[in-house]
């Protein structure tokens, strides 16, 4: 009975031991991680950035929102929202708490999908399914039917009044540490709401420094912001996977960017130049699906530099 079984059980012991350490612990292991991005013009003092991104509030996530909250001790120059804040059309409220001593900070956002549309149950096989057939979000798949939809307006409301700037199919500026800090967002390719060409032209040349925003970080989007010669973009939307294998890593983007740029610093080639890309991990998940494995939440300080 030992040797017919033994085997077996040992496995399923240590899948069950992988789910309850995905769902119970890393999906709550929040983490900081730090990179240095050398984009600045020479002469230009440093400058911190902090991205945040897929939060996927879910109302009584307290653990969640004190750690966002505790991000504003970090004292960063701007802060970059990066979508996909919700994940419960009654998550607003906590999400504009746990982001209010973010607030008090210069930022910009971007909307995603899940800020747009509640999440619904899925068979999370699909993601490989789509991987494989090339079709993503809206992009090849039929349109959505029966869509939750949440209360972004009042996200965007509360995003306004505080006085961070709604990049959504357009451009806007910061002013920070006296330097005027130029910005291109779009909206959510995921589901087709981009419009480059309400943006296109490149970085503006008056200001001291321009970057790009957009939430998932489909290639059509980086292939344009690259060759308008934008220095920096930052994105979000695939969770760096989610689910990923040790010592291998991510098996699905949930976008057709390759599996080695699913999170972290890279860089993207288009057009004859080059942009650096950061794509967060994110610090939520679906409300269906909230585990994490071998890919804790996040979020990102990132120190501009000037370059060489």
């Amino acid at each position: 009975m030992r040797a017919r079984y033994g085997v077996p059980l040992g496995i399923a012991a240590v899948g069950a031991a992988g789910i309850a350490y995905a769902a119970g612990f890393e999906v709550r292991s929040f983490r900081l991680r730090r990179v240095t991005v050398p984009v600045l013009p020479p002469g230009m003092r440093p400058l911190r950035v902090l991205q945040v991104s897929d939060i996927h509030m879910v109302s009584g996530q307290r653990k969640k929102q004190r750690w966002l909250q505790s991000l504003a001790g970090l004292r960063p120059d701007f802060v970059i929202n990066t979508g996909d804040n919700l994940s419960d059309p009654e998550g607003v409220p906590e999400t504009l708490d746990a982001l209010g001593p973010l607030m008090e900070f210069p930022g910009a956002y971007v909307f995603g999908s899940n800020d747009y549309y509640g999440p619904k149950l899925r068979n999370p096989a699909r993601y490989l399914l789509e991987r494989a057939s090339g079709r993503h979000g809206l992009n090849g798949n039929a349109p959505v039917v029966g869509a939750i939809h949440n209360p972004w307006e009042e996200l965007r409301d509360g995003f306004d009044t505080a006085g961070w700037v709604n990049l959504t199919n357009t451009r806007g500026a910061l002013k920070v540490a006296g330097y005027d800090i130029a910005l291109t967002g779009l909206d959510d390719p995921h589901i087709k709401r981009d419009r480059y060409a309400e943006v296109t032209g490149g970085p503006r040349e008056d200001a001291d420094f321009s970057m790009a925003v957009v939430h998932a970080p489909y290639l059509r989007v980086l292939d344009a912001f690259a060759a308008d010669r934008y220095p920096l973009i930052l994105a979000g939307h695939t969770h760096g996977g989610q689910l990923c294998i040790p010592f291998y890593g991510a098996l699905v983007t949930n976008c057709d960017i390759d599996p080695e740029r699913v999170k972290g610093l890279s860089t993207h080639k288009a057009g004859g130049h080059r942009s650096y890309l950061h794509v967060s991990a994110g610090c939520g998940t679906n409300r269906y699906t909230p585990v994490r494995f071998a890919c804790p939440p996040e979020a990102t300080l990132l120190t501009l530099v000037p370059r060489d």
